[in-house]
């Protein structure tokens, strides 16, 4: 039977991020999320519901993270589930994250102003993904087509992104 462990999850950071480098240099960090669900009880009341949600960053994506975002930072996180476990004073305990694989910074503000967008000014939103390890950026014919920014209308509020 095939398998497919994808995840998609949209929330706030319930903490400010702490990076750190693996010893062979690997940008990582680990975040938390607040996942917030609200529907109707049986009696008909709404109920707000929060999940948390621990997710690991990696490369490129962790370091950009931790530069723009703070603790209450509206974020998408794209990746799979891992399966984390240990024994601790001999008990098995586990505990399930999310290895992200896409992470896109959602709202407006300054940069590592937490998303506020108090001066009705909103920033284009930024999506943030490491490369795929096998692709070769040395091969002109592999990349994707970049914006350079100079030429006329770049600046235009109508492009889509």
């Amino acid at each position: 039977m095939a398998s497919y462990n994808r995840v998609i999850l949209v929330g706030n950071l319930t903490r400010d991020i702490e990076l750190k480098y693996t010893p062979g240099g690997t940008a990582v960090t680990d975040i938390g999320m607040a996942v917030n669900d609200r529907r109707k009880s049986a009696t008909g009341e709404w109920v707000d519901e929060t999940t948390f949600v621990d997710v690991t960053l990696w490369g490129r994506t962790a370091e950009v993270a931790s530069e723009y975002l703070s603790k209450g930072s509206p974020i998408l996180v794209e990746g799979r589930l891992k399966l984390d476990t240990w024994e601790s004073e001999g008990q098995k305990r586990s505990k399930l994250r999310v290895v992200c694989d896409r992470m896109q910074m959602l709202g407006g503000g300054s940069p590592g102003g937490g998303g506020s967008s108090g001066g009705g000014v909103s920033r284009p939103q930024r999506q943030v993904s490491d490369p795929p390890a096998s692709v070769d950026s040395s091969s002109p014919g592999q990349r994707d087509a970049q914006p350079t920014g100079g030429g006329p209308g770049y600046e235009d509020p109508d492009i889509p992104f």
